[in-house]
């Protein structure tokens, strides 16, 4: 087989395949792949259950909301912790009571 020849038969193969692959683009064959839900940090979870709640909860209400709701288990030591260093630098989150914390916004609004 000459160059020519190769040539001609390479251009055929290199046809077929663009046929094949326009062919697959057009009947959108493969469907995308569903989207991976966003994840929620612990703090973005808490703050959601708070300002659902629209008013202040204890931990331990927190921590079952979090279960039922957001089908995550939360350990009460990390999320009092990270929850307290928020609410001491007057950051989004206030501390009411003992384990109990509301979002700084509402406790603004409180007379």
């Amino acid at each position: 087989m000459d160059l020519k020849e190769w040539a001609k038969f390479q251009e055929s193969l290199l046809r077929s395949q663009l046929k094949v692959i326009r062919e697959f683009l057009k009947d959108d064959a493969e469907p995308e792949p569903p989207a991976r839900p966003k994840r929620m940090s612990q703090i973005g979870i808490v703050y959601d259950i708070l300002t659902k709640a629209k008013q202040p909860l204890h931990l331990t209400e927190i921590i079952r909301r979090a279960k039922n709701d957001f089908n995550m288990e939360i350990e009460p030591g990390s999320i009092v912790s990270a929850l307290t260093k928020k609410a001491n630098s007057g950051r989004t989150f206030r501390r009411v009571g003992p384990s109990t914390f509301e979002i700084l916004e509402v406790s603004k609004k409180t007379p």
